[in-house]
């Protein structure tokens, strides 16, 4: 079963706290996404380590329920 943008958006708030958070919907489908996420625990981070945090805030459901999901992560300015 295929998640929806809302729950993806709550887990990821869930795992960080004060990150801006942006899920699009890129076919209409329900199945393939793209997350846009501003977080200030992504400072001094590499991009391979902000995507890994972000992974971990999914608790495992990439790659299962979570199809596909393209990532943006930035740090506030």
């Amino acid at each position: 079963m295929a998640m929806q943008a809302a729950e993806i958006e709550q887990l990821i708030r869930q795992g960080l706290p004060d990150a801006e958070v942006r899920i699009e919907d890129l076919r209409g489908d329900g199945d393939h996404y793209a997350a846009y996420v501003r977080s200030a625990a992504f400072k001094g981070k590499t991009r391979v380590q902000q995507h890994q945090m972000v992974y971990a805030a999914l608790q495992g459901r990439m790659g299962g329920e979570l199809h596909a999901l393209m990532l943006h992560t930035s740090v506030p300015e």
